[in-house]
């Protein structure tokens, strides 16, 4: 089976489909958070490590860090927001960008083994990110999209994730450190797009036999009651075999359902963390004795 391992210089995680799902927080990106864009663009990244922290501490095991601010110096925002995040957390880092130069900023200072999100089945791009992922040793995140678009069907992605995992190892990257994202788009403009993309997973487990990543709030986008959507859609991925996702790990049902998956999943032996986590919520929810007792009796 596929063991995709990324790290930081103190925490190594294994992406695969023996292991449990992997999280991988997404509120470190400036797109439609204008206060966290204005503060990145003035350099300051207080608020970054806010949201570092607050996802580790919700069960995120990697964190993607985005720095697109329109108009700024991506490469000088995303080295120095790695840097920031990389001073109070220790899971490993997705740096997420589309610009080259900024890429290179970012591997320059990361310490550990990153994903490079991402690289497109475009020759362009595959010329671009794949030596530069050679270079540093790190995983990259393959989009299954190219020059002619997002194909419509399974078929037509997976011939692009071809593409790039043969493509990966003409530059010396092994099929293992190839993460294919199968592209999750919204089913408010094409109710098939769900099921287009659960069968993409199917196929690229089925025929390449890599690991796959996934946005999973882009499926409800522009829709109401978004998370109860989210978290039916990442069930159902997870059944079909996705084995990470960029998401907020900050929604407690969406913690709960890739829990649960990962039980129904075999990835909890015994339902041992499971259990943990229920007795844990239950203990955190049940007074003290003490502040029972000052209850019924009005004790202050």
């Amino acid at each position: 089976m596929p063991e995709t391992s990324v790290s930081s210089p103190t925490k190594t995680v294994t992406i695969g489909p023996d292991h449990p799902f992997v999280i991988i927080g997404e509120r470190i990106n400036p797109t439609g958070r204008r206060l966290l864009a204005a503060q990145m663009g003035a350099m300051d990244f207080s608020r970054v490590q806010q949201d570092a922290v607050a996802q580790v501490a919700a069960g995120a095991q990697m964190l993607d860090v985005n720095a697109g601010v329109p108009g700024a110096d991506e490469p000088a925002i995303l080295a120095a927001a790695i840097r920031a995040v990389q001073e109070v957390v220790d899971v490993p880092l997705s740096l997420d960008s589309s610009v080259i130069e900024a890429l290179e900023a970012g591997l320059q200072v990361y310490q550990g083994k990153p994903l490079i999100n991402s690289v497109t089945g475009e020759d362009a791009s595959l010329e671009r990110v794949l030596p530069l992922a050679k270079k540093h040793g790190a995983a990259v995140v393959g989009i299954a999209n190219d020059e002619r678009g997002i194909p419509a069907t399974p078929e037509g992605r997976l011939e692009i994730a071809r593409k790039i995992v043969e493509r990966a190892q003409d530059y010396g990257i092994s099929p293992n450190d190839v993460v294919v994202d199968p592209l999750a788009m919204t089913v408010g403009a094409d109710h098939r797009a769900a099921t287009v993309t659960l069968e993409t997973v199917r196929l690229i487990r089925q025929e390449l036999g890599v690991n796959t990543v996934c946005g999973a709030s882009n499926i409800s986008f522009g829709l109401p009651d978004r998370l109860l959507l989210n978290v039916a859609f990442l069930a159902m991925a997870i059944g079909a075999g996705l084995t990470a996702a960029i998401t907020n790990p900050l929604e407690e049902t969406l913690r709960k359902t890739v829990s649960a998956a990962d039980v129904m999943m075999g990835h909890d032996e015994y339902c041992q963390r499971w259990i943990a986590s229920v007795r844990g919520a239950a203990g955190r929810d049940r007074p003290s004795r003490r502040r029972r007792r000052r209850a019924s009796t009005g004790e202050r």
